[in-house]
C-alpha cells in the first residue's frame, strides 16, 4: 500500500510540473488589435495591431528569443480570413524589448442582407516557441467581431423610395 501511495504522489507531482510548464508558455507576447470590433458597409475589414515582447513578458518566459512560426485563425462562415499580412510582414522572431505594428489579417464578409445575421466573430492566435521549428505554443491570442451594415447608397435608396411611397399615398388621399 505504501508503494502505491508513493507512486501516486510521484505521478501527481510529475503531472503538476508538466502543467506548470505548459501554462507558463501560453501568451508569452503582448498581442493587441487596434480595433477588435469593427462595423461598416465594406466587405473588406482590415485588422491592424501590435506584437510586443516586453520586459515583463521576458521575465515570464526567461528572456529567450521567441520565434513567430505561424498562426491559427477562425471566423464565422461565410466570411473568410486572409492571414497574409501576418505571414508576409511580421518578424520571424522577437527578442525582449522588440515590437512590431502593422496589418495582421483581413476579413472578407458578404454584403449586408436584410433579415439575416450580419455579425461575424473569430479569433487570431500567434503560434511559435523558442526554436525556428517550434509551432505548438500559443504566443498570443485576440478575439474580434464584425458587424456588416447596409451601404449608404442602399439606405438612401430605401429612404427615398419610402418618402415617394408616402407622398403618393398622401396625394391619393386628397
Amino acid at each position: 500500500m505504501k508503494r502505491f501511495t508513493n507512486l501516486l504522489i510521484l505521478s501527481l507531482a510529475v503531472g503538476g510540473f508538466l502543467l506548470v510548464g505548459a501554462a507558463a508558455k501560453a501568451d508569452t507576447l503582448t498581442f493587441t488589435l487596434d480595433e477588435a470590433s469593427q462595423s461598416g458597409p465594406s466587405d473588406l475589414f482590415v485588422f491592424t495591431g501590435t506584437i510586443a515582447y516586453t520586459n515583463a513578458d521576458a521575465v515570464t518566459d526567461g528572456g529567450v528569443t521567441e520565434y513567430l512560426n505561424g498562426d491559427h485563425a477562425f471566423v464565422d462562415l461565410p466570411a473568410t480570413l486572409d492571414d497574409s499580412g501576418f505571414n508576409t510582414n511580421a518578424p520571424l522572431s522577437m527578442n525582449p524589448g522588440d515590437s512590431w505594428s502593422g496589418v495582421i489579417f483581413t476579413v472578407t464578409a458578404p454584403p449586408f442582407t436584410a433579415g439575416s445575421s450580419n455579425d461575424y466573430s473569430g479569433y487570431f492566435a500567434i503560434l511559435g516557441g523558442s526554436s525556428p521549428s517550434d509551432g505548438a505554443d500559443q504566443l498570443g491570442l485576440q478575439n474580434f467581431d464584425i458587424q456588416v451594415t447596409p451601404e449608404p447608397t442602399s439606405l438612401l435608396l430605401l429612404t427615398s423610395g419610402l418618402i415617394v411611397l408616402l407622398a403618393t399615398m398622401k396625394l391619393r388621399a386628397v
